[in-house]
């Protein structure tokens, strides 16, 4: 723990110092160049690939201390950072710098009748908190994020993490001082006691925004006490609908890669539905491979009747995230009864149709109500940077400020521009 809060008692004093200081570099973001905020993000990269085995050896101790506690394999498959994942770190940095910043777009700007122009203006929203759990690598996907679009953040990290996101933030704040700018804009909850969770919640002097990442237990907690706007998902309850006019070999490559490519991940598909005049068909092929995975099958009758692998759902399966080699399979009559079933037990995350029938592809995406709705693909595509969006500080099944993956634009606001020449209002 970080001497100054060692001998601090008062956590909540300590949580207000990180805010008024990530007010005050705000102020200097809000108004920094493209170039410069560039400049920072291609330095914070250099530092991470030159700091890359004092990163490892940190994460390595996160990794030692989660086993000790128990820590299953999912969580500790979150937790890790190879070195394939300190390069992708670095290349998610390398790509916010390519795309372009909206801080400062003016977009609709019209003559009035009056005489006046209106139009508006993409501005920051000014200090974010971001409260996550376990995956490391939210640190620099946050920062990132939070730097382009001109926002300053104060980051809490999961207590199974502090050694890696230190190791990180040091370089965050190495490549912020390379660039000239303030190392406040990205601070770091530097303890792991719980009591900071909730002084940040209630920070709504300094703090503009919350963006909560993790469990259930976290999400629920942040939504139910923060004094300021937050931006969250609850679950990810994914589902993918095999249609009777899918192309079969399709839907079992799209459904087998939902479910297995990584489990821990909000965009896993949960459960798989399956249209009665195809489930024979699907379920021969797709379940020896699951099987091979590693998947425990749960399915409703007709599932268990012509798969002996599986074992029955129960009500609760239909509504669970297991983020596991879980996966509830359920036969349906059509694509109404395969949408009743995600209205009434997805979350509204993502959810996938595979079929060939332009129709019903188009009233699936129509009539779903989730933050992604696809078809023909995998739901473990939604993802920030297969979006486009270089990288994403999170999923939002909000329907308001921002919706799906949350990349730049997400972490900015727009306001009113009023342009005249001297006119007055009669």
């Amino acid at each position: 723990m970080n001497k100054a809060i060692e001998n601090n008692s008062d956590i909540t004093s300590y949580i207000e110092r990180l805010g008024k200081s990530a007010k005050g570099a705000f102020r200097v973001l809000s108004r920094t160049e493209s170039g410069i905020k560039n400049r920072a993000l291609g330095a914070i990269a250099d530092s991470i690939d030159q700091s890359r085995s004092l990163i490892s050896e940190a994460n390595q101790k996160d990794l030692e201390q989660g086993r000790e506690k128990g820590l299953n394999s999912t969580l500790l498959d979150r937790l890790a950072l190879t070195d394939d994942r300190i390069d992708a770190m670095a290349e998610g940095l390398h790509q916010i710098m390519m795309l372009p910043d909206p801080v400062g777009e003016i977009t609709d700007l019209r003559f009035q009748p009056s005489g006046i122009q209106v139009g508006q203006m993409r501005v920051p929203l000014g200090v974010i908190g971001i409260i996550y759990e376990s995956r490391p690598n939210v640190t620099v996907d946050a920062a990132a994020l939070c730097l382009k679009s001109g926002n300053a953040t104060i980051l809490r990290g999961g207590t199974e993490a502090i050694n890696s996101n230190q190791a990180i933030v040091a370089c965050i704040t190495a490549g912020l001082e390379s660039a000239g700018l303030p190392a406040d804009a990205v601070q770091f909850v530097d303890t792991t006691d719980r009591e900071a969770v909730g002084a940040l919640l209630g920070l709504e002097h300094y703090i503009d925004v919350i963006i909560p990442r993790g469990g259930k237990g976290l999400i629920e907690r942040v939504s139910q006490v923060a004094r300021i706007p937050v931006i969250k998902h609850l679950d990810g309850i994914c589902h993918v609908y095999i249609d009777d006019y899918a192309d079969i070999d399709k839907g079992v490559r799209v459904a087998f890669n939902a479910k297995t490519r990584r489990y821990g991940i909000c965009g896993a598909m949960e459960t798989l539905l399956i249209h009665r005049g195809v489930a024979a068909e699907t379920l021969s092929k797709l379940v020896p491979l699951l099987v091979e995975a590693g998947v425990e099958i749960r399915g409703c009758e007709q599932v268990v009747a012509l798969a002996a692998e599986a074992r029955p759902a129960t009500k609760e399966d239909w509504g669970t995230e297991y983020l596991a080699p879980l996966l509830s399979i359920r036969v349906v009559d059509d694509l109404d009864a395969a949408m009743a079933h995600i209205a009434h037990y997805g979350s509204g995350h993502t959810d996938s149709i595979v079929t060939q029938h332009l129709g019903r592809a188009k009233r699936f995406i129509t009539e779903v109500d989730s933050s992604s709705v696809m078809v023909n693909t995998s739901t473990q595509f939604a993802d920030g940077f297969e979006y486009g969006l270089g990288a994403e500080i999170g999923i939002s099944t909000n329907k308001l400020h921002v919706r799906g993956p949350v990349g730049l634009k997400g972490l900015t606001t727009q306001k009113y521009i009023v342009i005249g020449d001297g006119h007055i209002r009669p």
